[in-house]
């Protein structure tokens, strides 16, 4: 994706890019997996070198190990933002629905749940439906006269 970067970024707009564990790529990828042990590495890091180079003002690494992801922060002058990348980036970033318990079915190793709010909402919408069915829902309070 070097040679999208360097023209997208050529004409003035900012470009993070992302690396290692790409979602859209994921069934490319043979799904959710880690990305950059053993000869992945190597790729991961030219990678990295190649978006800097290209006029990426920051790189996203994603699903890399620790290690990995500590030697491309280490080499790079970019800000690095990790998400399942450990510590020693440059930021930390998660997905709302992941952080808010939105997603029930799936939730990877790297996040770190602050809340369950899928039974809440749940609750929530079942009881608007209702209220919408039985006509209780809106009033007059809930409308513009």
């Amino acid at each position: 994706m070097a040679h999208v970067i360097r023209a997208v970024s050529s004409i003035d707009i900012p470009v993070m890019a992302h690396i290692g564990l790409t979602p859209q790529s994921v069934h490319r990828m043979g799904g959710y997996k880690v990305q950059g042990r053993s000869d992945q590495a190597e790729r991961i890091m030219d990678d990295a070198i190649a978006v800097q180079h290209a006029g990426a003002f920051a790189v996203v690494l994603e699903g890399i190990p620790a290690a990995l992801a500590a030697e491309i922060t280490a080499e790079l002058t970019i800000p690095t933002i990790g998400i399942g990348a450990g510590s020693s980036c440059d930021g930390q970033i998660l997905v709302i629905h992941d952080i808010l318990g939105l997603c029930e079915k799936y939730s990877p190793k790297f996040v770190k749940r602050y809340a369950e709010l899928a039974p809440l909402i749940s609750a929530a919408v079942t009881q608007y439906v209702a209220e919408v069915r039985s006509g209780e829902f809106p009033t007059e309070e809930h409308s513009f006269s």
